[in-house]
């Protein structure tokens, strides 16, 4: 069973017995992504380390080794 059927059974549950429907699927997804990336970056400066831009200097600093010498 996928999640599109476990939510079709929950909204078939929740209008037989007249509860509220469930989100559909995929609705808190950016939400839950957010909340990833701000606790790492917490656990990050908590660490003593730099909250962000590791990703863009890891990439700056791999382009200036690939770049010949002239």
């Amino acid at each position: 069973m996928n999640a599109l059927h476990q939510y079709l059974f929950d909204a078939c549950r929740a209008a037989r017995l007249g509860e509220p429907m469930p989100p559909v699927p995929g609705t808190h997804d950016v939400a839950v992504l957010r909340a990833a990336r701000d606790r790492r970056r917490f656990e990050r400066v908590v660490a003593g380390r730099r909250a962000g831009g590791g990703l863009r200097l890891r990439l700056r600093a791999a382009l200036r080794r690939r770049r010949p010498s002239s």
